[in-house]
């Protein structure tokens, strides 16, 4: 390891054993007393509703609500949008029906023949009601309500209900509002953190819970988000944000520098990883960003989260560097090498893989149509990214009939007879006798 780079430079064999677990642990130190914290912000919510809620939202984002204005006004999304550009607007239009576009190939009813007298129908339905977290504070995100709502509209959820902090001034962002609403949000309420978490999961004299939370937030949002999901699905838990670029000797080091720097800025816990087979290629990234890191707005904020959480590991050959990514499973996987699909090909977790020089992570954070909601800090290895899917339940549905029923009546006899379920084979057998 070499620390006096901007980044931590590895050679694969010198890797410390567990290092890639280590990196779990990143904003979740002293778990013991997070959870403790946090389960007592929800419990405060759950005894005291609104009020503990105000009280909340006065001490975290300090800003004065009241119950009557706690929820988002027509007036207020009508302000909001004197408030941003046309072009603003047209680009939020652009990026909800490129992910509706998306999310409406993957919703398709399936039809499955067992044979010829037995027919399953794989059938899509609604979850009633979704929350969907949007992050505030030090950024704002109108993308990542548009990636979370949008799913769920095309899955024909009937209420979708949108929690965000407010500024001091309580309102909520401009672009967040005009989001909201080209989304055709339901419900939008000034509230965030964990106890926007517990609003929606266990409801307040003025908010109705929800059926299932989703969307990304800090530590004390996801470990909310954990802990309600006792009683209230969520769609996974998530983590800081995280880029793995895998390479050769014939990427760029300039994208690669620039597109460590972007997700970098996301937050100083980011993890921004550069894995590759060229040490000519480490020396030139490192290069680059110490060119860059100076001059880019940001910068301060960007050295920061690349000296605590980037690194680069070089490893003898292709071969090492996959095997080293699908134990990592991160949340986004650039591959820019010179046969990128033979790459890919071996590619077995993350949240999303990026092919090539031209498909930066920021083009799929905002425009591709693919979701930006995905799995961190490992989780890739057993969640996928945001979808539709997250919105609906699949009910198989049966159509048998009498002949196909009679093919399977001596097998579901043996099986009944082993289990010691005798009555199970009556239930089949009594159709057969008059």
């Amino acid at each position: 390891m070499n620390d006096s780079q901007l980044v931590k430079v590895w050679r694969g064999s010198t890797l410390p054993p567990k290092w890639i677990e280590r990196r779990r642990a990143i904003g979740w130190e002293n778990t013991i007393e997070l959870e403790k914290y946090v389960k007592s912000i929800i419990n405060e919510i759950r005894e005291r509703g609104d009020a503990a809620l105000l009280e909340f939202t006065k001490k975290f984002d300090h800003a004065n609500l009241t119950p009557e204005n706690l929820c988002v006004t027509k007036g207020e999304i009508e302000d909001a949008y004197s408030k941003v550009s046309r072009e603003q607007v047209s680009a939020l239009e652009f990026m909800k029906d490129k992910i509706e576009n998306f999310e409406r190939q993957l919703l398709k009813q399936i039809d499955v023949t067992i044979d010829e007298d037995i027919r399953v129908r794989i059938l899509s339905r609604p979850i009633q009601s979704i929350g969907c977290y949007v992050p505030g504070g030090e950024a704002v995100y109108p993308s990542t309500l548009i990636m979370t709502v949008t799913p769920a509209n095309v899955a024909q959820v009937p209420r979708i209900v949108v929690c965000s902090p407010p500024s001091e001034e309580g309102l909520i962002n401009s672009l967040t509002l005009v989001a909201a609403d080209i989304c055709e949000v339901d419900e939008i309420y000034k509230i965030g953190g964990a106890q926007a978490i517990a609003a929606l999961a266990y409801g307040t004299e003025s908010i109705i819970p929800v059926k299932k939370i989703v969307g990304p937030g800090n530590k004390f949002v996801t470990m909310a988000k954990i802990l309600v999901s006792r009683n209230t699905a969520i769609d996974m838990p998530a983590g800081p944000s995280e880029i793995l670029v895998l390479a050769d000797e014939t990427a760029d080091p300039r994208i690669v520098a620039l597109d460590m720097i972007s997700q970098a800025e996301h937050s100083t816990e980011s993890v921004v990883g550069l894995v590759t087979t060229s040490k000519e290629l480490t020396e030139n990234v490192i290069e680059e960003l110490k060119k860059l890191v100076p001059k880019v707005s940001r910068g301060k904020f960007i050295s920061e989260a690349l000296s605590k959480h980037g690194f680069i590991i070089i490893y003898e050959n292709i071969e090492e560097a996959i095997d080293f990514s699908n134990k990592f499973a991160p949340e986004h996987l650039e591959v820019i090498t010179k046969k990128p699909i033979e790459v890919v090909n071996k590619i077995s977790s993350a949240g999303l893989i990026l092919m090539g020089p031209y498909a930066p992570v920021s083009a799929s954070d905002y425009c591709i149509g693919t979701n930006h909601v995905l799995p961190t800090s490992g989780f890739g290895h057993v969640f996928s990214g945001l979808s539709v899917l997250d919105f609906v339940k699949r009910i198989n549905c049966i159509e048998g009939s009498k002949k196909g029923l009679l093919k399977l009546r001596e097998n579901i006899r043996t099986l009944t007879e082993s289990e010691g379920l005798p009555n199970h084979f009556l239930a089949v057998d009594g159709r057969f006798k008059t």
